[in-house]
């Protein structure tokens, strides 16, 4: 498990030292995080706007950004296996080790079932691309693609169906961006199973999908963390950032669903049926699209869904293999964000597309589709 938390930056051998599970003061607090976040953003710097008033949202990386502050180097030859801490002195080392030892001890199982999981997909990938490859912006069977969906659906009943406790957080608005990024791609398995705890949790994220061939985000992964894998997630509000489904899933119950634990066998079922939506849908939404943009859009989408909704199901597999970054609003039953959506379409249904670039807003799966593969495609340029 990957688990960082940033103290305040009153020199730099602090910055470079975990604390983990420390008590702090308010201001304390406030400045760890503030901290991570300009951190953060150094990393990902902001590609180029027509205002470069405006923020923007998908990230590429600043040489300027020093790699000590988060304690792990961006070098391209850096052994991925090697720590990303850097200790500064044998007293810390030692403290850094014990602290870790609690957290390695509980994580080895699930990162030994995660590794032989990886290398399971590693051999099934290719496998789906060959029997489920082909145009995705073609016209599809829609018999088909409904019925796969929904058998997936069914596959992973109740999980990302609805909300458990959408009140343990603020409701956001409409282009306001959160403060949870994840990387992932749809196809993953264990990248489904976070994103059906944050649908349960009512909690929205920036996605920034790591489809096979990435030409942006899988790179941006490498030099945050320091290897490509994933989900991979970066919490701004705690200066958090993790990879292993499980302790994401663990961390967003802990943090954000007021203490509890997981849904019950939400963690256990993955092994066995979280592969089911992977194989019925023929690895859709698992490789990037050759007329895919090189160039992601000035302003990021945004994305009404429901994890376990078959047809947002097949909007965010378009999405990943266009890897388009986007907003995920997750609208699973009794959400919050209902709201959200019946000021911008006067509907609760899911999926709802919109987008600030061209001011299009679409709510049918079929419509959203053709638009996205024909306004993002190099082909249309």
């Amino acid at each position: 498990m990957t688990f960082l938390r940033f103290p305040p930056p009153t020199s730099t051998t602090s910055l470079c030292k975990p604390v983990l599970g420390s008590w702090e003061r308010p201001a304390e607090k406030l400045i760890r995080r503030k901290t991570v976040i300009m951190t953060v953003i150094s990393l990902a710097q902001p590609f180029h706007l027509p205002d470069s008033s405006k923020r923007t949202r998908s990230p590429t990386f600043a040489s300027k950004f020093q790699p000590s502050l988060l304690g792990f180097s961006i070098h391209k030859n850096r052994s991925p296996r090697r720590s990303r801490l850097l200790p500064r002195s044998a007293k810390s080392e030692e403290d850094t080790a014990e602290s870790f030892q609690v957290s390695e001890n509980k994580t080895a199982s699930s990162e030994n079932a995660s590794s032989s999981s990886s290398s399971f997909l590693s051999v099934l990938c290719p496998l789906l691309k060959f029997f489920g490859g082909g145009d995705p912006s073609r016209e599809r069977n829609e018999i088909i693609e409904v019925t796969t969906s929904s058998l997936s659906t069914v596959a992973r009943l109740p999980w990302g169906s609805r909300s458990l406790n959408g009140s343990t957080h603020s409701l956001g608005s409409i282009g306001n961006p959160p403060n949870l990024h994840l990387y992932e791609f749809e196809a993953c398995p264990f990248c489904r199973r976070v994103r059906e705890a944050m649908t349960e949790l009512d909690l929205s994220a920036e996605v920034y999908p790591c489809p096979k061939g990435s030409r942006r985000h899988r790179e941006i992964v490498q030099k945050i963390g320091g290897k490509e894998q994933f989900p991979f997630l970066v919490d701004l509000n705690n200066g958090v950032l993790m990879y292993e489904s499980g302790d994401i899933v663990r961390y967003l119950f802990r943090q954000y669903g007021s203490g509890s634990s997981p849904s019950f066998g939400l963690l256990e079922s993955t092994p066995f049926t979280g592969w089911v939506p992977t194989l019925l849908r023929a690895g859709r939404g698992m490789t990037l699209w050759d007329l895919a943009p090189s160039e992601p859009p000035p302003k990021m989408l945004e994305l009404f869904s429901c994890e376990n909704n078959p047809y947002a199901r097949i909007v965010r597999e378009a999405l990943c293999e266009l890897e388009l970054p986007y907003i995920l609003r997750n609208m699973g039953e009794g959400s919050l964000n209902a709201e959200l959506i019946v000021m911008a379409s006067g509907s609760k249904e899911v999926p709802y597309l919109v987008d600030p670039n061209t001011g299009t807003k679409i709510g049918d799966y079929k419509k959203i589709l053709s638009y996205l593969f024909h306004e993002y495609s190099t082909a249309t340029a």
